[in-house]
């Protein structure tokens, strides 16, 4: 019973890990690296055709977003999450693969222009979105489900995300059992719309997030409401607009909610009819998503409002916009507005257009309301750059750039020492990941000292034996200068190399088999060879 750590080890994103358990093959969420990484991740151990299943804690694409290219690499088995998650990824997948598809596609035309004859591949595809979809297995809340005679699993509501969980896995092995806890992103309390995050009381092994492990958020539930107000007033008085870059999936509701609640109140008398554009056709499937799932992840003071009939995320003067047309049309129309786009990050979709159209003007407000990972252009606007690069244009800094204090998705160092200390019994060891470099190593100290348990942050490519309770490698850091996501180099050819990786695990479970059967699955593959063998 092995465990290993392949992503988001001594880093934010791109969250992976791998289980062994009596030869099954596990991985816990397959997510995308974003902004830079410093430390290069290891390799699956295995190939992709052989994991039998993967868990997923929640569908943000850093934990999500590679799944499309495990598809794409032969992984045939099954892929368990909650309900709410599973209505998400089928949209947030799919729109992963569109926006690969589109800035292949915008390269290889400037590759032309250019000169430059060398193709660019997307990293996956629709089709490979749409076949992970289709393996896709929702599961409810607090319900065991058991994956194999020697593992089942159950969700938890981790508050994180509609739909987010943290896993526990009860894992069997010659005897011995072991349950280890991975907690997925753990859920900043008193977040609009969705529910608290809950403990879980037992666990031999835990792997944990420390994204905010480090700092503390306000001690006092902070007045998003008020301090949005008045961003809103002095904006609108300079007849500026407020453009806020959000995550479609989640911050982009809290938003509709705080507007819901300005409307509401009549916080904002004199600009009571403001408009609110959410930019993002993901944003707008993923709203009506949050509609459909309310009795199972909304709070309570939401709840106190869909019970009174009143919808807590839309308002008059909510605009959605779908179509690249209509999103164009905002920036054409000069009255003062609110303009949420995605992404939260300013990587890559809408926001970068509206940033291009409205960062150079004074009377501009650009709030940010979500973390920013070291290398992205939201990260750069907040460390007070004075120009950008968009769309080979250089763009001046001269809006107002805000960003609204303690609002976030994730706990704080107090929210996750809480939740380490709601184990009934303290578990034999914490495996610290999903932090930036330092603050894994300050988490760590802080789970010995202040809740008393064993702590550890594995740097990718580190392995335990769960069932000897020691380590089989200790990884040291790989350190990398630059590493985005990106084309694997010649990515048609790796297609073509996982396709035949899948082809020698399909023959080895066909041993056994008839051999009439086999004698002709070994003529087709013969016949194969000579076609393409020239």
């Amino acid at each position: 019973m092995e465990l290993m750590f392949i992503g988001a080890a001594h880093e934010v994103t791109g969250s992976c890990h791998y289980l062994q358990v009596g030869g099954k093959h596990i991985l816990v969420d397959y997510g995308m690296e974003q902004g830079v990484n410093y430390f290069e991740n290891v390799p699956l151990p295995v190939l992709e055709a052989q994991i039998d299943d993967v868990l997923l804690t929640h569908a943000h694409v850093d934990h999500s977003g590679m799944l499309p290219l495990l598809y794409a690499r032969g992984f045939r088995g099954h892929v368990y999450m909650t309900d709410a998650t599973a209505d998400l990824c089928s949209i947030m997948l799919r729109d992963c693969a569109h926006i690969q598809q589109q800035e292949a596609e915008w390269k290889n035309r400037k590759g032309k222009r250019s000169g430059n004859a060398t193709p660019t591949e997307a990293i996956y595809t629709m089709e490979d979105a749409d076949g992970i979809v289709k393996r896709i297995v929702p599961c409810p809340y607090g319900k065991k489900i058991t994956l194999s005679e020697n593992v089942s699993i159950r969700f938890t509501d981790i508050g994180h995300l509609l739909g987010s969980a943290s896993i526990e896995v009860f894992a069997k092995e010659d005897g011995e059992e072991r349950k280890i806890v991975f907690s997925g992103d753990i859920g900043n309390s008193n977040q609009p719309l969705i529910k608290d995050p809950s403990n879980t009381e037992e666990a031999d092994y835990v792997v944990m997030e420390s994204t905010y492990g480090d700092r503390l958020h306000s001690l006092e539930r902070p007045d998003y409401i008020g301090e949005l107000v008045t961003i809103l007033r002095t904006t609108f008085q300079k007849g500026g607009n407020v453009v806020i870059p959000s995550f479609a999936v989640g911050r982009t509701q809290e938003m509709l909610y705080f507007f819901k609640q300005i409307k509401m109140k009549k916080l904002l008398p004199e600009y009571q009819d403001f408009e609110v554009y959410v930019d993002s056709p993901l944003a707008v499937e993923a709203t009506g998503i949050f509609q459909k799932n309310t009795y199972n992840c909304f709070d309570e003071e939401a709840m106190e409002m869909v019970n009174k009939g009143i919808n807590p995320i839309t308002f008059p003067g909510l605009k959605l916009s779908i179509t690249s047309d209509e999103s164009k049309a905002i920036n054409f129309d000069m009255s003062p507005k609110v303009i949420l786009s995605a992404s939260g990050m300013c990587e890559a979709g809408r926001i970068r257009h509206h940033l291009k159209h409205n960062l150079w003007r004074p009377e501009c407000t650009i709030l940010f309301v979500g973390y920013q990972a070291i290398g992205t252009l939201g990260r750069a606007l907040l460390e007070g750059a004075n120009e950008i690069k968009l769309f080979g244009e250089t763009i001046q800094v001269n809006a107002t750039l805000k960003q609204l204090a303690g609002i976030s998705g994730h706990a704080d160092k107090a929210g996750l020492l809480a939740w380490a200390k709601g184990f009934t019994q303290k578990p034999q060891k914490i495996f610290v990941v999903h932090g930036e470099d330092s603050v894994c190593e300050a988490f760590v100290n802080s789970l010995q000292e202040e809740v008393g348990v064993s702590a550890y942050a594995p740097y990718s490519g580190t392995r335990y034996d769960l069932i000897r309770h020691c380590f089989i490698h200790e990884a040291g850091p790989v350190a990398i200068e630059h590493k985005k996501p990106g084309n694997p180099s010649n990515s048609v050819f790796e297609r073509l190399l996982a396709a035949g990786q899948r082809l020698l695990v399909v023959i080895k479970k066909n041993e056994g088999c008839a051999n009439k059967d086999l004698a002709k699955f070994a003529d087709q593959i013969n016949a194969l060879c000579e076609k393409y063998d020239r």
